[in-house]
């Protein structure tokens, strides 16, 4: 799942969006760090969409223009849940990693030196 796609699932979960709408909810959710295009935005709901992850969910005329709505589907619900916890395992996969490259380094184990019989302790 793309960046773009999970986010704009992301932002359908609470409520149905328009396209505009789900842009300024997508730039909130990553903290500006995905700024959707408009092309980009209905690519990725047209893809949505066709995957039965999202749907239209009403149309409107505001000020002459008119506002497609779209809403999450149980199907994207699902896909989003398990992409958020693909995600998570994968940060705990590598925030474990990272912890264990920072633990100073465990100590050799101390040369073991054969036993001869023929010293105190060992077998005559």
């Amino acid at each position: 799942m793309t960046q773009a796609a999970f986010f704009i699932l992301t932002a359908l979960v609470d409520e149905p969006r328009h396209g505009y709408g789900i842009v300024r909810e997508v730039e909130e959710l990553s903290g500006g760090d995905v700024q959707l295009r408009v092309g980009t935005l209905y690519g990725v709901l047209d893809r949505l969409a066709a995957d039965g992850l999202i749907e239209l969910d009403r149309e409107e005329v505001q000020q002459g223009r008119l506002r497609r709505y779209y809403r999450l589907t149980d199907d994207g619900e699902a896909a989003l849940s398990a992409e958020a916890e693909r995600m998570a395992a994968g940060a705990r996969t590598a925030a474990r990693r990272i912890a264990d490259r920072r633990r100073p380094a465990a100590a050799p184990p101390a040369a073991v030196r054969p036993v001869r019989p023929d010293i105190a302790g060992g077998s005559a």
